[in-house]
C-alpha cells in the first residue's frame, strides 16, 4: 500500500443511537455472542447507525443474515421511529420470498440491541405474526451484537467517509440512499471476504443452495 501510495480508512465512534425502552422489558439474548448459523434464514442481526448530512442526521438500518453475513435489507430515514426498523424487516422477508427461499416459522432468530425501536410493541407483534423469535442483547454491551457493529463500522469507513460511492459530502437523505445502495450492491456481490474463502457473500450463499449435501 505504501508503494502504491494508498492509505487505509479508519473507523471511529460517534452519536449514541441505542436508547433502551423505559419499561426495561425485552426478549432474552438467544445468541450469547455466537454469530454463526448452519444455513441462511436461521439468524438475522440488525441495527442502525447515523450519517451526518447538510440537512441533518440520517439514520440507516441494516438486516444481515449471519450465515454468509449478507445484507438482506436496509432502510434510511430522517427519524428514529419504529418504522426505521420495521421497513427493512418487511423488505427482508419479501426479498427472501422473491428469491424462492422464504423464512420458515420457528426457525429464524431476529437479534438486535435493546433500543426502544426493537422493543416496541409494533415490531414485537410483527415478529410474532411471522413466526420469528426475537433476541435482544444487553444494554451498553457492544459485543452482544458485534457482527452488526462491525458491518456498521465498515459501512461508515468504506461508504460514507470516502468518495467511492458518492461525489462530495452527503447533502440530503437522497445522497445517503444513493451511496448506500451502491455500497450494499458492492458489499454483497463484488467484495471478496477472506473469512468465506475469498468468495463474495452472494456466491457463498448460492453455494449453500447449490450443494447436494447442505450439512455444515
Amino acid at each position: 500500500m505504501r508503494t502504491l501510495g494508498l492509505q487505509g480508512v479508519r473507523r471511529d465512534t460517534g452519536v449514541r443511537t441505542t436508547i433502551p425502552a423505559k419499561d426495561g422489558k425485552r426478549a432474552d439474548d438467544l445468541l450469547n455472542r455466537d454469530f454463526t448459523a448452519a444455513a441462511p434464514n436461521r439468524t438475522w442481526v440488525t441495527d442502525f447507525t447515523y450519517v451526518r448530512t447538510w440537512a441533518g442526521f440520517v439514520y440507516v438500518a441494516f438486516i444481515v443474515d449471519v450465515f454468509a453475513q449478507r445484507i438482506v435489507a436496509w432502510h434510511a430515514a430522517t427519524t428514529k421511529q419504529t418504522d426505521l426498523v420495521m421497513v427493512p424487516l418487511r423488505m427482508a422477508l419479501w426479498e427472501r420470498e422473491r428469491e424462492g427461499h422464504p423464512t420458515v416459522a420457528g426457525e429464524l432468530i431476529h437479534h438486535s440491541d435493546a433500543g426502544s425501536q426493537y422493543t416496541s410493541l409494533r415490531l414485537t407483534e410483527h415478529l410474532d405474526l411471522e413466526g420469528i423469535r426475537p433476541s435482544i442483547g444487553s444494554v451498553g454491551d457492544a459485543y452482544d451484537n458485534a457482527l452488526m457493529e462491525t458491518i456498521n463500522g465498515l459501512y461508515k469507513a468504506e461508504c460514507i467517509r470516502t468518495n467511492l460511492f458518492h461525489d462530495g459530502p452527503c447533502k440530503t437523505i437522497a445522497d445517503v440512499e444513493y451511496a448506500t445502495a451502491g455500497w450494499v450492491e458492492w458489499y454483497n456481490n463484488t467484495r471478496l471476504h477472506g473469512s468465506l474463502r475469498m468468495l463474495t457473500l452472494a456466491e457463498y450463499e448460492q453455494g449453500h443452495y447449490a450443494a447436494p449435501n447442505r450439512e455444515p
